[in-house]
Order: C-alpha cells, then structure tokens, then sequence
C-alpha cells in the first residue's frame, strides 16, 4: 500500500470562502468581505484600488457565501458521510478579536469554533486549522496599515495565545498563514495591504512578509509550548516553474521564479534567510528592518511540516516574444503547449504535483501535507440537482496517482491530501460561485440568488470510495 495507514484524507475551505455570517455574533469587518465580485476584484485584491467598506455598486460574496456559519452540523455531517479523515478549515480572526487589537477575545466567536471542533470529532474528523487565511481584522488595515506595522505581530501573537489554549485537545494540526507567498502577487487580499502613491511597494510587501515570518515562528513557539502534541506547518501557493525552452537563460527564469516562492518556506522551514534572498533585496534597494532577537525566533521555531497548494505547474522564459499567457492562481504563467486548461484557463498538469512535491522534499526533508488540489469547473446539475461531475473525478484521480508514486516510488514522506473547495464555495481569485470545485452542490449563483441546498455529486461516492480504500481504488465506476 502506497499510503501510510494513518493517511489524512479530507477537504479544505476557508472561512471567508464559506462561513458567511459577517456581521454575527460580534464579528468585526475583515479585508477579504470588502472584495467584490466582477471588474475591480483584482485591482483590490491586489492592493491598486481602495476598498475599506462595502458601497452600493458592487455585491461582496463573502457577506452571506454559503451560510457555512449556520449550516457547519449538516456539511460536517457530509463530510463524516465520506469518510474525511481530516478537514481543513481557517478560524476568522475578526470573530475572535473583532477589531484585532482588543485584549480580551470575543466568547462568542470563540464558542463557535469550539462546537465545530467537537462536531468534526464526533463523525471521527480531525480538524487542520489555518490560523490566517488572508484575514486580516479591517480596524487592523486602517489604523496600522495591516502587516506593514510590526504592532501585527503582537496581535497575531494574542490570537495564538487564545486559540491554542482554548482548542488544546481539540486542535493538534495547524497551519500558520495561508499560501504565505501570495502576499508578493495579492497583497490586499494575502496580508490586507493597500498601497499610497508614495509607497516603496517592493519594500512594503517584503518588511510585511518578516513580520508575518516573525509571527509564524511566534505561532509555532506556542503552540509547542501549550501542547507538545501540536503540530505546526507552513504554507505555500506552490507548482514548479519549467524552463520553456532548454535556453539556460529560460532555465535560469525558472529557477529565479521558483526561489521567490521559496524564499518564505526557507525561513519558516529552514530558520534563516536564504543567501539568495538577501542579495536579491541588497540589489533591490530594500533594508528589512530587522530587530535583535529576530533572527534567533526564526532559527529556533522551524515548522514541523511543510503545506502546499497545487493547482497546476507554471513556465518561465527570457523570450518577450511569447506573451500567450495562462491564468492560474493569480499567478500568470507562460502557456504550456503540452498541457490542456480548465475552463478558467488553469493548466492540468498531474506528472508537475510529483514533481513538485519531489522538489519541496528534496530541498526540506521535513513532511509534506498537499492541503488544496482540485478542478474549478462549471456544473450543471439536472432537474434533481445531481451532478456528474467525471471530469472532476478524472482530474483528482490522475493527481492522487501522481501522489502516489511519489510517495511509493520516490519516497516523499506525505502526511495527507485535502481537496480544495470539497463543498462548493465563492472563488477567491475571481469571487465567483459557479466556479466549483466541490464534491457537494451547493444552490447559489454569483449574483448571491440561491436556496443554498447541498447536494452529493457523483464524486461524492468516487471520493468516499478513494478513502475507504486509501487510495488504492481510484475507478470511476
């Protein structure tokens, strides 16, 4: 058997992509509600464009999602229904400390994490909890300028105080900040950063980043230190870069590419600067404000594990000439003319995950978790709301394959796999709802109209299969 016995089978959501409920129970405005769906979505998610509150020309799908606030018992229940061994799962900040800076946390929102807890563990469920999902408390962006004040961290640092100690037992898998590395390409939405005129960009996304660094390396010293049985990981928005060409100036491109998504899990993993990265910010003009005792956090509070997502492999090249690009991932690739895209134009690459899971192995040696993969596509469901969905199923099976044999044949050390989005909710990277990924329909539209009824699709029975049989019967029957 490929997989280890104790393999973690699951799926992966996110607060803001699902809970809903913004305004509930003492919840505080976050960054990720104020996004709106439609043309000025990624000029805001990108920091360009100012979007503090809600106005009355865009709709915000994060407001109501898909209402998981108030539905969490039954979607849980579908999940236990398909064997989920873990699920992955992002506690919004702003429930706990409305305003982020408060000394006291909010009982409410801590009350309501804590019956998610204990009802994932009643279907046999462990929960993998991301602490920071690109939330960031609103009061937080406007007082402090986000991540960009080293005031954050003290922040963070009461949060995971709070968090750790009152889910002890409930909680032992965790994860510090979500795709850590998409601050560089989605700043606003990543880390709640807006930029001024005036602003050094470069210098601001990379002072952030430290302090973020700083923050999960506190993160993980605590959680270590309230539970020995804590497990922390980081996460990267991952997929190996290819040279377009065997040009060694492509080859270079790719390796340049890869390394600026590196650079973070080399600190959080590693417990230091890569050589790379600071000659990289010395040619850049950028001094990171770095304090004593900072360097020692990030030597001595290493993670346990390293998290990823993968959605697709990406191409670099020196040649201006080839400008098709493709999407993925807010990230922007050169196209690969060996690959077939999805729908969104996110190219299927199943051989780039065993590649990329060889490479983050190779450079870290620590276990890896696969914590997002999955296929955002349109699904149209009959008159009873059934989905056949065999293109999702085809798509997971040729990665779970691709997984295996890097685990069998390579010797990848994996802890487990969560699919990304396993009951549909609003997209991140284009807030839409009909870009699904779920093994759960959900009825809604991206307009927000909708009786938000769930419904099983036809990978809902394939995947409840693949975790019966550990992955080892991945037919589409």
């Amino acid at each position: 058997m490929a997989f280890r016995k104790d393999f973690l089978w699951g799926g992966a959501t996110a607060a803001n992509q699902c809970e809903g409920g913004y305004d509930k129970d003492g919840r505080g405005l976050a960054n990720v509600d104020v996004v709106p769906i439609g043309e000025d979505r990624l000029p805001i998610i990108t920091g360009q464009k100012k979007s503090f509150d809600f106005d009355d020309d865009h709709f915000y799908p994060a407001k109501e999602a898909i209402d998981m606030y108030h539905r969490y018992k039954e979607d849980i229940a579908l999940f236990g229904e398909m064997g989920f061994k873990t699920y992955r799962l992002s506690i919004a900040w702003s429930r706990i400390f409305p305003k982020g800076d408060e000394t006291e946390p909010n009982e409410a929102g801590l009350q309501f994490y804590e019956d998610l807890f204990k009802e994932c563990h009643k279907h046999g469920i462990e929960p993998l909890v991301t602490i920071t999902h690109f939330d960031c408390p609103m009061h937080l962006v406007e007082k402090y300028g986000a991540w960009r004040s080293r005031e954050l961290v003290g922040f963070y640092e009461n949060l995971c105080h709070v968090i750790f100690n009152r889910y002890k037992g409930l909680v032992k898998y965790w994860l510090t900040f979500n795709e850590i590395n998409m601050i560089l390409h989605a700043p606003f939405m990543g880390a709640g950063l807006y930029f001024e005129e005036d602003d050094n960009v470069e210098q601001v996304k990379y002072q952030s980043a430290h302090h973020e660094l700083l923050a999960s390396a506190i993160a993980t010293k605590i959680a270590h230190e309230v539970d020995p049985e804590n497990k922390v990981g980081c996460m990267l928005a991952a997929g190996a870069y290819y040279p377009y060409t065997s040009n060694p100036k492509d080859v270079w491109a790719s390796r340049q590419a890869d390394r600026e998504n590196y650079f973070f899990i080399d600190v959080q993993s590693r417990g230091e600067y890569p050589q790379y990265a600071l000659k990289k910010l010395e040619r850049a003009g950028i001094e990171l404000d770095i304090r004593d005792g900072d360097l020692e956090l990030l030597k001595e509070n290493t993670v346990d594990f390293v998290s990823f997502s993968y959605y697709s492999s990406r191409v670099a090249t020196t040649d201006p000439k080839l400008l098709e690009k493709t999407a993925g991932n807010i990230f922007e690739s050169v196209k690969n003319p060996y690959l077939e895209a999805s729908e969104w134009g996110w190219q299927i690459d199943p051989l780039g995950l065993r590649i990329t899971l060889n490479d983050i192995y190779d450079r870290y040696q620590k276990p890896l978790f696969i914590v997002e993969n999955g296929l955002g596509a349109v699904d149209t469901p009959d008159e009873n709301g059934y989905v056949q969905d065999d293109y999702r199923i085809n798509y997971l099976a040729e990665h779970i394959k691709a997984m295996k044999d890097a685990v069998e044949l390579d010797g990848v050390d994996l802890l487990g796999y969560t699919t990304w989005g396993c009951i549909d909710l609003v997209s991140a990277g284009t807030g839409e709802m009909k870009k699904r990924y779920g093994f759960i329909y959900v009825d809604r539209d991206n307009e927000g109209h909708g009786t938000l009824k769930r419904t099983k699709k036809k990978s809902f029975d394939w995947y409840k299969k693949v975790i019966a049989t550990n992955g080892e019967d991945l037919s589409n029957d």
